[in-house]
């Protein structure tokens, strides 16, 4: 039999998602007709209702593991997730799609986003635009967490990447840096560019210049970013006094490179990052950087697809958590 959402009735009967979720659970408030019709088109789709789902399913959503793999990033959200899931009585189970094998990849979202005892949780930071369209129209309760559809409409938790990138540049001029410069990835994701717009949007509002002589294109692991900027400094470049760096491990990665070359940090060059991932607070320095929620990213990913399943509605949100500034020792005071 067919298991279809709420979402479909709703589509067919043309009365609301809420409407549609009283009839089913026969509560009062809806009329008689109104639940008949309702109730009809149900058996006709093979609805079943999903009084209890059984499961949270986080999904590894993979492109190319450049980002993913070395980052410290989701194993905080799984944390999250799997303490949520446990006060709702909820086990966790995982699943990987591997993105670059895409008919496997349609054939594999198709049955979790269909599967009425599970709950799903996407990971969605190596997801392309593209690679949303194999998850729409999902019947099965189903949030995205660090990552958004520019097209398609999901529930959503991610960072606020811009205002936290426009915050820590902020912070470097406040500092009295003039001249910063901007780390970025080589594979890019698409809160890369959101944090590229804070710095540059940062340096406009101070009246200062964006200099492309400083912004460096690393690889987005530790060692790719360390050769990259190896091979940068080789040139013998003049420095900007400070750089924003697109996340920790690339930051990491140029702070070895620079060590080698005898570059101090921060006597030489000032360093910010952004995630504060385990390692930012033992690094050499320890690094300045933007504390991201992810193990609250976690939990609330889990509380929004049991709020969605007990109350349907008929639009969906996107939820921007705010970062937190962690000052350490990586940025020199030039005022």
């Amino acid at each position: 039999m067919r298991h279809s959402g709420v979402r479909e009735i709703s589509r067919k009967t043309g009365f609301s998602p809420a409407t549609v979720s009283n009839a089913l659970n026969h509560k009062r408030g809806v009329n008689k007709e109104t639940a008949a019709l309702i109730l009809r088109v149900a058996r006709e789709l093979g609805y079943e209702r999903p009084d209890r789902v059984e499961n949270v399913n986080f999904v590894f959503a993979r492109k190319s593991g450049e980002v993913l793999d070395e980052g410290t990033f989701h194993p905080g959200v799984i944390e999250g997730v799997e303490r949520a899931a446990s006060a709702q009585g909820l086990s966790t189970i995982y699943t990987t799609i591997e993105l670059s094998d895409r008919q496997t990849a349609a054939r594999q979202a198709h049955d979790l986003t269909h599967n009425p005892d599970t709950a799903v949780v996407l990971l969605g930071t190596e997801m392309a635009e593209e690679d949303y369209d194999l998850f729409k129209n999902p019947t099965a309760p189903f949030v995205v967490v660090d990552g958004w559809s520019d097209h398609l409409f999901f529930d959503c938790i991610v960072t606020s990447n811009e205002n936290s990138a426009f915050r820590a540049v902020t912070y470097l001029i406040k500092m009295g840096h003039r001249e910063i410069g901007y780390i970025y990835g080589s594979c890019r994701i698409k809160n890369f560019p959101l944090r590229e717009r804070g710095w540059r949007r940062a340096l406009r509002e101070a009246g200062l210049p964006v200099n492309p002589d400083f912004c460096v294109e690393v690889g987005t692991t530790v060692g790719t970013a360390r050769e990259a900027m190896k091979a940068w400094l080789a040139k013998n470049p003049v420095l900007p006094t400070a750089f924003f760096v697109e996340n920790d491990i690339m930051a990491l990665g140029c702070m070895r490179a620079m060590n080698e070359q005898g570059i101090r940090i921060p006597e030489d060059v000032s360093m910010v990052g952004f995630d504060d991932l385990s390692f930012a607070s033992i690094a050499n320095p320890p690094l300045t950087t933007m504390r991201v929620p992810n193990r609250e990213m976690g939990e609330l990913a889990v509380e929004t697809v049991i709020n969605r399943m007990r109350t349907p509605r008929d639009y969906t949100s996107v939820v921007h958590l705010s970062t937190t500034f962690v000052e350490r020792q990586s940025v020199r005071a030039l005022t």
